[in-house]
């Protein structure tokens, strides 16, 4: 074909919602050299019988950003592409069973508000005058989203194409892609009408992405974690009662959710429609015996109402009008669903060049704010706000196919559910153990799982509740409490241990590693025989990432950072690496045990040989035995005490463990060192540390070493701060206590105004202090400042403190 293009900037693969927003966002920002290739017509996919309902509502800050966003889009994109669309912004309820529902909602409440949305708690009266179809009896409250409602996917699609082809960007309908190749620094897409060089190019096929993803695999890729289920909603027939109310009111019927059972139900021209996510759920295409069928454009899986019957009578019982329609049509089709059913965009792990936009469970409502943070990856490496909750890296190689099927059934299930912070979910859980497992079990502990490998949270005695049920709860107080609280006492007055299974660990090895890895970081490079933390910056200045460092040699560095952080920082410097650098993942080669208190010298001493235990604070010790095993010991405590990491082969981590065990050294968990770790003003990864915050804001200055000779990213940007003033800063603040911490995003007030945000929140028990850090605008960071901090619905005065740690400010403990 002569009109076909040769060659582009960008291929998207994937005519959906996802795909033409990501297009019109590139041609929108100047890149109209793009093409979009879709194998059948455009909306093929999932989204031509999508429901196309649009919430503002989201438990994540991330997801809830994007949705505003997209959501602001679609309220004027008919007028600015000049194509029709049916977008009725009807507003919504959503129904709350429980105070703990309610409380769900006020959180939710304050995260909005602090997104410029306004969100209404409502009493169960209240509800009514905005629904009059549904009984309240049985209710505890609501919410009200006046920005809620539904839009026609495919009108959507085709504005959201119309707009990036007027911009000059390029669709390629009927042109399956057969394959990718790659030459040199170039994509060769191939598809039957030709071949394409491109330079990026993007995953956006919907549920076909694992099948598309296979194509990357002899470039680096991987299998994409994500499974296909089957998602069933039904239209009644035309209510006469709907339809009279309709007119006298002038507007249609605004939604219901009902999170607690878990479904829609909205209006429908002059019917009702009734979607579920229904617990016993269904997968397709995820056995020999069930296989992706070659091509599934506009078509559905036949009708299964039986799996909806609870849900059916419990909506009527809600709203009897529904009982009244009948079914008239019933859609059973296939969406994709990653792990944890929020959807994966950004860089294809392990390729380069080459991004990810898909297993969108709500890709209607997601979809226009997918595009501009896909396209903000692609022109500029990073996107304007911290988007790591969707990033396709969050996934390891613990993410097998036997893990996404049972997450994403458990995660279907449960589509409405509640994240308590002490909860576990139970589904894909032991993926990696350590050697130390069986111990720690027997000690009583109660795992959480930490980029799939399994750490102890804390640790039970005898007749302690460690039921699932005992973790749904918002307070602070389940049975944990008072073994962290022990475990902590242990640590401050004694001495314990806790294994750090699966800290991420690479090494940087060629001729110009120290100088390459200097290059990429704000701060100064540890001496060899020393340890540090180095902070890497994006362009912006803002926290990329944090590692320990160790310079072996000039031609040798070793990094070690967060579990979670496996891939995502693995690429920061593999995608950069000049010629002759290698970049090698050494994660499983060595187990962690942190020894820390004020005793843990004398417990270390008399089974620790070759290992000099005066040497000081921020020291390096490779060679040596303890418990007669070979280790490195970093004299390092996260928890803010005299303390040593313990580095080991896996296989000798067991008689390092029993021999301190039978020495009376105590075993403490994850939650334990959270709190001392917050105590101690230690930020964490994707918490405190993320890159919606410059290392200044961060209060990082003394890890910013602007006077290097480096030319180092985000340097100029840093410079450019430090001479006009940061706009927000980092903030220790003792909170009233309580029954709850403040969570994450929680919104900080003065004076009737949103100041700030948390970042991380823990009772402190050395302190006996509620303890929130987070980012306050810097009129508000003098010490003895008074906020107020929005827990769950609940403002509670909070004083801002000394920039010290709230514990051993001078770090005479940890000196030891």
């Amino acid at each position: 074909m002569a009109d076909f293009p040769t060659t582009a900037r960008v291929v998207i693969i994937g005519g959906g919602v996802v795909g033409t927003s990501t297009l019109f966002h590139l041609a929108r920002a100047g890149w109209t050299d793009c093409v979009l290739l879709e194998k059948n017509e455009l909306t093929a996919g999932s989204t031509w019988h999508a429901a196309g309902n649009c919430p503002n509502f989201a438990p994540n800050w991330a997801v809830m950003n994007m949705q505003r966003f997209g959501l602001e889009l679609y309220r004027g994109l008919a007028e600015d592409v000049d194509y029709p669309m049916n977008y009725h912004v009807t507003g919504s309820v959503r129904l709350a069973h429980s105070k703990q529902r309610m409380e769900e909602f006020k959180r939710a409440k304050g995260q909005a508000k602090a997104q410029g949305l306004d969100l209404e708690i409502l009493t169960p009266e209240e509800l009514r005058e905005y629904n009059p179809f549904m009984e309240i009896h049985d209710l505890e409250g609501g919410m009200w989203d006046s920005l809620d409602g539904d839009i026609d996917p495919a009108q959507l699609t085709q504005a959201l194409a119309k707009g990036a082809r007027d911009a000059g960007a390029r669709i390629e309908r009927f042109c399956p892609v057969t394959g990718v190749d790659r030459d040199g620094d170039e994509w060769v897409i191939k598809t039957e009408k030709g071949d394409i060089r491109c330079e990026f190019v993007v995953n956006a096929a919907g549920y076909y992405a694992q099948r598309v993803g296979e194509m990357f695999k002899p470039h680096g890729g991987r299998t994409v974690p994500m499974v296909v289920m089957s998602h069933q909603y039904f239209l009644t027939g035309q209510l006469p009662e709907l339809e009279a109310w309709t007119k006298e009111q002038g507007h249609k019927m605004p939604m219901i959710r009902d999170p607690d059972i878990s479904y829609y139900l909205r209006q429908d021209k002059y019917g009702l429609n009734l979607g579920p996510y229904e617990r016993n759920c269904k997968a397709h295409w995820v056995t020999p015996e069930d296989p992706m069928p070659e091509d599934f454009s506009f078509q559905l899986y036949p009708d299964d109402l039986e799996r909806l019957e609870f849900y059916i009578e419990d909506a009527m019982a809600r709203v009897p009008l529904l009982g009244e329609g009948g079914v008239e049509r019933n859609i059973n089709g296939p969406i994709p669903y990653a792990p944890d059913g929020l959807p994966m965009i950004g860089p294809m792990p392990g390729v380069k060049n080459a991004f990810e936009a898909h297993s969108f469970t709500f890709g209607i409502a997601q979809g226009g704010g997918a595009g501009k943070v896909l396209s903000e990856w692609i022109m500029h490496g990073e996107t304007e706000l911290d988007m790591w909750s969707v990033d396709p890296r969050r996934y390891t190689d613990y993410a097998d196919h036997d893990y996404c099927l049972s997450k994403a059934l458990e995660t279907y299930g449960h589509e409405y559910a509640m994240h308590f912070p002490h909860h576990e979910w139970p589904a894909g859980r032991d993926k990696k153990h350590s050697t130390l497992h069986s111990r720690l079990a027997e000690a009583g502990a109660q795992f959480g799982a930490y980029n799939g490998w399994e750490r102890a949270n804390w640790f039970a005695k005898d007749g302690e509740d460690t039921s699932e049920d005992s973790t749904q709860t918002w307070d602070r107080n389940g049975p944990w409490e008072p073994a962290i609280k022990r475990e902590v006492e242990a640590v401050r007055d004694g001495c314990g241990m806790l294994p750090i299974t699966g800290f991420s660990r690479y090494k940087i090895e060629g001729p110009g590693a120290k100088d390459f890895v200097d290059s990429l970081t704000a701060s100064r490079l540890p001496k060899p025989g020393r340890v540090s933390l180095a902070y890497f910056p994006d362009s912006r200045g803002r926290i990329l990432t944090e590692t320990s460092v160790m310079v072996h040699s000039d031609d040798e560095v070793g990094l070690i950072t967060a579990a979670t952080a496996q891939w995502h920082d693995y690429e920061i410097f593999w995608r950069q690496a000049p010629e002759g650098i290698t970049v090698t993942d050494h994660t499983t080669e060595v187990e962690t045990l942190l020894v820390t208190g004020p005793k843990a010298r004398d417990m270390l001493a008399p089974i620790t040989e070759g290992h000099d235990l005066s040497a000081s604070w921020l020291s390096l010790s490779m060679k040596g035995t303890v418990a007669g095993q070979d280790c490195a010991l970093l004299r390092v405590s996260f928890a803010g005490e005299l303390g040593w990491e313990i580095h080991a082969a896996p296989e000798a981590m067991p008689a390092i463990w029993d021999a301190l065990l039978a020495a009376g050294v105590t075993p403490f968990g994850m939650y334990a060192l959270n709190s001392m770790r917050i105590e101690k003003g230690y930020r964490a990864w994707k918490g405190d540390l993320s890159t919606d915050y410059s290392l200044l804001e961060g209060g990082l200055d003394r890890f910013v070493k602007l006077d290097k000779d480096v030319d180092f990213p985000g340097k100029a940007a840093l410079l450019n701060e430090q001479q006009q003033g940061r706009k927000k800063g980092f903030a220790t603040m003792v909170m009233e206590p309580g029954h709850q911490d403040a969570p994450y995003m929680a919104p900080v007030w003065s004076n009737g105004s949103i100041v700030g945000e948390v970042t991380s929140c823990a009772m402190g028990y050395r302190t006996n202090q509620c303890i929130a850090l987070g980012m306050v605008q810097t009129d508000y960071l003098a010490e003895g400042t008074e906020l107020e901090i929005d827990v769950n619905g609940t403002r509670r005065r909070a004083v801002v403190q000394k920039d010290a740690p709230m514990w051993d400010p001078e770090n005479m403990r940890i000196r030891g």
